[in-house]
């Protein structure tokens, strides 16, 4: 898959920022989650990819830590240490982690990251109770911190958005792929913007609040995030109809089986291209995905979604460009947005 290539380029080592910012918070991270009851702290060890089920040390990938780095370098940008955004890290981690295993249930995913889910591996009830207890361990950890009540607060509005985005996204389950009630590319928007732009942009803004930004800054961090999460979503949508399971750890053409309304596929539908009658009976019917997949193609949507994705990431640029920030930090922040949508998995 040709990822799009962001108007600024990332010159940067990106996997090594990854690597400082998850060594500076992996601690923190880890003291947190030994705060858990046991099995609490075991499904949620086990959702990071530490441990296998039962404890045991993991082999497994527990990713990169996107959203942390994202909190480390907010800080960092407003001419803080790294050191200042770890609770604004610790808890947007937690928060990812807790929103994944609620996901995977509603959403019926039975594989995160090439292994069971957490409510595969441990069920659903315990992966539930799980999520709670990273939810509530995210909010207790933004509390202590300085500033800790607007940094709750904070978290409180992205985490209002990540719903609203999550129930427009079940919601478009139900609806016609064509016809007057059909899901428009403007709705996805929205929807993405709150289920995965909320918390990016809140993962960079509470790094910048508890770095002791302006309000100006914080809330500019706030937007390119979100902007940086909408094109995220879709590059991760491509992802799901032509991306390699070897690579992603997920089955190829999965969310086509599974009949999901990504951007790809609403682009094609409603592009004017002769594909698009025979792409809306086998979305119906969910048969034929690799056919579907060729037909989302010709009718457009990969291309559609190539420069919707495009136009996201230079609208987050901008804003980093235009933002009063520390220009080694910014520096950074391009480079991780150039990798965000070039990323494998």
């Amino acid at each position: 898959m040709t990822a799009p290539s962001s108007a600024l380029s990332a010159p940067l080592d990106t996997a090594r920022i990854l690597e400082r910012c998850r060594e500076l918070v992996g601690p923190a991270l880890a003291d947190a989650v030994g705060r858990l009851h046991p099995w609490v702290g075991e499904m949620a060890a086990y959702s990071f990819g530490w441990c296998e089920v039962g404890g045991a040390a993991a082999v497994a990938s527990g990713g990169k830590g996107v959203r942390q780095a994202l909190a480390v370098l907010g800080a960092e940008a407003s001419g803080a240490p790294g050191r200042a955004g770890v609770p604004a890290a610790v808890a947007v981690e937690l928060v990812h982690a807790f929103s994944l295993l609620h996901d995977d249930i509603m959403d019926g995913d039975q594989a995160r990251r090439g292994r069971p889910a957490v409510w595969r591996a441990y069920g659903t009830g315990p992966a539930v109770l799980a999520g709670d207890g990273l939810f509530a361990l995210a909010v207790g950890t933004l509390a202590a911190a300085p500033a800790g009540g607007r940094a709750v607060r904070m978290l409180s509005v992205a985490l209002g958005d990540l719903v609203h985005g999550q129930a427009d996204d079940l919601l478009f389950a139900g609806r016609p792929w064509t016809g007057r009630g059909r899901v428009r590319p403007a709705e996805y928007r929205s929807m993405a913007e709150g289920k995965t732009g909320s918390l990016l942009g809140c993962s960079l803004a509470l790094g910048a609040l508890l770095g002791g930004a302006a309000p100006p800054t914080v809330a500019a961090l706030d937007r390119a995030g979100r902007q940086l999460g909408v094109a995220f979503q879709i590059v991760d949508d491509m992802l799901g109809i032509w991306g390699d399971s070897a690579v992603t750890g997920k089955p190829v053409h999965a969310d086509l089986r599974e009949r999901r309304k990504t951007f790809p596929v609403l682009a094609a539908l409603a592009s004017t291209a002769p594909e698009t009658r025979r792409l809306a009976v086998l979305l119906e019917t969910g048969d034929a995905p690799e056919e579907a997949a060729a037909l989302i193609d010709a009718a457009g949507g990969r291309t559609a979604a190539l420069a919707e994705a495009h136009r996201h990431i230079t609208t987050a640029e901008t804003v980093l460009a235009d933002a009063p920030l520390d220009d080694r930090a910014r520096e950074e922040l391009r480079s991780l947005v150039g990798f965000l949508v070039r990323r494998e998995q």
